[in-house]
């Protein structure tokens, strides 16, 4: 007859640690995969807004991003960014250029949408509408979360191109064209994916969809 032998307590609290050790390295490796756990979800549905005919929602991958426009600032830009919501055109367009905590940016139509990048040519693609004069303003300050054109080296180039800013930037003040302001959901924009060493990213987050509130 074998006699069974028990496990000593030591051995027992060994075994226990180690089930707990395997636990919690897997149940790390999936949460720090997720890259977008501790993004805050913004219900639509909760917010109350002034003034809805100016608020557009952008859903990338960490949920959504709400931007109030500013139409009294840029009016003629307003209208060219609300005409390209409103038609779809930013729909899976990637955030080509990204530099961390600095600013992402996104909007090139022509070469830069997920289903047909061009690394080649990317961020020299036109929207078919034609450029737009600078509308530049020295009240409107480039704090964390300001939505503005990008615009070639010279004035009066902006065209369906756009960047957000992800801190502030004072020195943008008066040089480019401002669309608004995110108020809700820039720590989804800080989730967006950058480059390692370049500004320029390869396989690159993109806009699920872009939408007027109203």
């Amino acid at each position: 007859m074998i006699n069974k032998i028990k496990a000593s307590l030591s051995e027992k609290i060994l075994f226990v640690f180690l089930i707990l050790l395997f636990i919690i390295t897997f149940g790390s490796y999936f949460l720090l995969k997720d890259k977008c756990l501790f993004v805050k979800k913004i219900n639509l549905n909760e917010v109350n807004f002034a003034n809805k005919e100016n608020i557009v929602v952008m859903n990338v991958e960490c949920g959504n991003v709400i931007i109030e426009l500013d139409p009294a600032i840029s009016p003629n830009s307003v209208v060219r960014f609300k005409s390209l919501i409103k038609n779809g055109s930013y729909d899976g367009s990637t955030f080509y250029r990204v530099i961390k905590d600095t600013l992402i940016q996104a909007g090139d139509l022509e070469y830069g949408n997920i289903d047909d990048i061009n690394y080649t040519k990317i961020g020299t693609g036109k929207s078919g509408l034609g450029l737009l004069k600078s509308e530049l303003s020295d009240e409107f300050e480039f704090k964390k979360g300001s939505v503005a054109f990008a615009r070639k080296d010279n004035f009066d180039t902006e065209d369906s191109e756009f960047f957000i800013t992800l801190k502030d930037i004072p020195i943008y003040q008066g040089e480019y064209t401002p669309l608004g302001k995110v108020i809700y959901g820039i720590d989804a924009l800080e989730k967006i994916k950058s480059g390692n060493k370049s500004a320029y990213v390869l396989r690159p987050d993109y806009i699920n969809y872009f939408k007027l509130l109203d």
